[in-house]
């Protein structure tokens, strides 16, 4: 097992080490020898051994085979038992360190957005929170941010943290609602809640993670298209904690305790201005925010940034420099008044008032001269408003921008010195002679200028022509003893450098061999405390033993019952399939006969109602019949009509060219004939009509009857030829000629 761990270790991040196993020989037995491991007892060996295996084999395709879709959901559930019920803090470490290198691949963490057991998995991580442990939380806070760098992943944690936590706040009283998982769930998130305000010495990077992790999670439930209700609590709830951290700083307790308060305060800052991109957490955080909080806040700030010594402070250009932390978390307070001055009374006057303060020139110059993106808009933002009033000290800024870019220059000019200093090799002498070399340099150099005053004398006395050889000789010796000179000064400064370089070393490395030591007399008594416990141990492992072999034994009988129950299990599967299959069958037959069933009733009925149908239509059929006979009698009867309606027509004409002639005298009875002819014209065209009709019909059954006389004369003809081959036969038969005449 040390192996295992010292190998991993190894492993882990470092490429040499890596290319040098992946280059030798043995490596495929190597790798066989690994997966060995995989089925051995320790959780603690699995766990060396899988993160051995991921650091070697992730992106080969020995990797490929391993954590493949089929074997990855087995190997997620293995990591989050270790991390959940793990052996102790070491292994839960491994753990998570495994899970965090197996998230930067994507396929993996893509792989880990459709694991169906994530939701649970990450309440029963969560879960660990609730204990005091730093390291394990530490640990904890750790795996859930690299969590949140996978998309997929960041909305499954956002409703595992929050709604847990806003449902026990909305229903506190309603216990019968929640079971002990629920519980677990809502105390997990708020032991994420709880960890914000540990003691800055204590656990100061669990506060910062978490404030990281809210951070991520805060954002991506308020990028959402509508804010939940269950976010909305748990901000309230979230609100105060944040609002204790943001406390007065102390400078007389140090500057290491100074700067871990401003990196929390600027993560806190930070996180508030996320809950005020949103209009309706914005209006919760501006109940909860005063004016006067903040304008404390800011005060003291600006004085940590000016009390400050620089002799105790690392350069400027450093990131963890005071005064640039300082000046950050003070951009970050100053960006949170902004943004709240609207809805904060008297904010938006004490935001004023701080940005034409004097001492705001040394932060944000420090911003608009710094390397991150982030911090030269914040700059920008707090210009853009800075700048038309009154009061702001615009020159004081430039002045301060042009010292820190004079500044930076001078330190890129010294480090390219540097470089060159170390890349010539110094010549050989001591520390008293580098340290006296100035002295010399400038006795040789007063020797050097009375010479050649002496020289110009003898000039002036001899007119030598060799003088002016002498002159540029010495000008030239001059030239180079100053070029020396100044070479020495950066050599000097170059040394001066490394010798507090060394010093600060040399306090390092006491400080670790003081703690060095300590651990050693530690493990010096847990080493007692083992062989004690080594020996007790060594007691029960006979015992063990035997109980070992008795369990090995009753696992091979429960491994064969378990080869049967698996043979049943599988006959008893085939079995459920047809037995589904033939129900399916049968259920299928059934619809078809309901369906059969109905369609021949249905076929049934339209049977009888045909032969209903037929047997009325027969009916008025035998009815037409007779009506027609009735028609023909009419039409008969109507043709004498006719005719006498005819003669009645000639005589009434005749009678009505006399009654014309008559008209004058009788015009009463003229009247009485008009009405009469009217009538019988009516009468006359209805009978016109019907003896049309009748034509009509008498035409028709005419062009009948002169078709059945043709029909009729050629039945004759053709009887007659039929009479004459009888008649013609007959002779024949007879032997002599009659004449044979057959007649209807």
């Amino acid at each position: 097992m040390p192996c295992l761990g010292l190998m991993a270790n190894l492993c882990r991040d470092n490429h040499s080490v890596q290319s040098h196993i992946k280059s030798l020989d043995k490596v495929k037995p190597f790798y066989r020898t690994l997966i060995s491991f995989l089925a051995h007892n320790s959780l603690t060996v699995v766990v060396f051994t899988l993160s051995i295996l991921a650091s070697l084999t992730l992106n080969e395709k020995v990797g490929e085979k391993l954590f493949d879709a089929k074997n990855i959901h087995q190997t997620f559930q293995l990591v989050f038992n270790i991390i959940v019920n793990g052996d102790g803090t070491l292994t839960r470490k491994y753990s998570v360190d495994l899970l965090v290198d197996l998230l930067k691949n994507p396929k993996i963490a893509d792989y880990l957005t459709r694991y169906q057991h994530f939701s649970a998995c990450v309440s029963q991580v969560l879960g660990l929170l609730q204990s005091k442990d730093p390291d394990s939380a530490a640990k904890v806070l750790e795996l859930l941010l690299a969590m949140c760098s996978v998309s997929g992943l960041r909305s499954s944690l956002c409703e595992v943290v929050f709604r847990p936590a806003g449902l026990k706040l909305r229903a506190a009283g309603r216990k019968h609602g929640a079971g002990p998982d629920g519980g677990r769930k809502a105390e997990s998130g708020l032991a994420l809640v709880q960890w914000l305000s540990s003691p800055v010495e204590g656990a100061e990077s669990c506060s910062l993670q978490a404030l990281l992790l809210l951070n991520e999670l805060l954002e991506e439930a308020l990028g959402a298209d509508s804010v939940s209700d269950c976010v909305l609590s748990f901000v309230e709830m979230l609100l105060p904690v944040l609002l204790s951290l943001l406390k007065v700083l102390d400078p007389s307790q140090g500057d290491a305790h100074l700067r871990k308060h401003c990196q929390r305060i600027t993560h806190v800052t930070g996180l508030l201005l996320v809950l005020c991109a949103e209009d309706s957490t914005r209006s919760v955080v501006s109940r909860q925010v005063s004016a006067k909080l903040c304008l404390s806040q800011v005060e003291s700030l600006l004085s940590c940034c000016h009390s400050n010594n620089p002799l105790t402070c690392l350069p400027p250009g450093s990131e963890n420099d005071l005064s640039q932390v300082c000046a950050e978390a003070l951009l970050r307070s100053l960006e949170l008044m902004s943004k709240l001055r609207q809805q904060v009374k008297d904010m938006e006057t004490s935001f004023y008032r701080m940005l034409q303060d004097q001492r705001i020139v040394t932060p944000l110059s420090l911003a608009l001269t710094s390397h991150h993106r982030e911090r030269v808009q914040t700059g920008l933002s707090l210009l853009f408003e800075a700048t038309p009033l009154p009061d702001f000290p615009s020159l004081v800024l430039g002045e301060s921008i042009a010292a820190n870019n004079a500044y930076r220059q001078r330190e890129a000019e010294l480090s390219v010195k540097r470089v060159a200093v170390q890349e010539v090799p110094p010549p050989r002498m001591n520390g008293s002679n580098m340290l006296d070399s100035p002295s010399v340099t400038s006795r040789s150099v007063h020797s050097l200028v009375e010479k050649i005053q002496n020289g110009l004398e003898l000039q002036d006395q001899t007119k030598d022509s060799h003088v002016s050889e002498i002159v540029e000789f010495y000008e030239q010796k001059l030239s180079a003893l100053a070029s020396k000179e100044s070479r020495l000064q950066d050599l000097l400064e170059a040394k001066a450098l490394a010798l507090s370089q060394a010093d600060r070393l040399i306090a390092q490395y006491r400080f670790q061999r003081a703690q060095a030591e300590a651990e050693a007399r530690k493990l010096g008594c847990l080493l007692k405390e083992a062989e004690r416990r080594r020996e007790d141990l060594q007691g029960e492992l006979g015992s063990q033993v035997l109980e070992v072999e008795r369990s090995k034994a009753e696992m091979e009988e429960l491994l064969q019952h378990n080869a049967r129950l698996q043979q049943d299990s599988e006959e008893h599967q085939g079995l459920k399939g047809a037995y589904n299959t033939l129900l399916n069958r049968f259920n299928e037959n059934d619809r078809l006969l309901k369906e059969l069933q109905s369609a021949h009733i249905s076929l049934t009925k339209q049977t009888e109602a045909l032969r209903r149908n037929h047997e009325a239509l027969q009916l008025q059929h035998d009815k037409t019949l007779s009506v027609l006979q009735e028609k023909e009698e009419e039409i008969r009867s109507l043709r004498s009509d006719l005719q006498q309606k005819n003669s009645d027509i000639t005589g009434l004409r005749d009678k009505l060219r006399a009654e014309e002639e008559k008209g004058k005298e009788k015009d009463q009875e003229r009247r009485e004939l008009e009405e009469t002819v009217d009538v019988l014209r009516k009468e006359l065209n209805k009978t016109e009509q019907a003896r049309k009709d009748a034509s009509i019909k008498a035409s028709s059954l005419e062009l009948q009857k002169s078709q059945v006389e043709t029909k009729l004369k050629q039945k004759e003809d053709e009887l007659n030829k039929h009479s004459a081959m009888i008649a013609m036969i007959h002779s024949l038969s007879s032997g002599k000629k009659n004449d044979v005449n057959l007649s209807l």
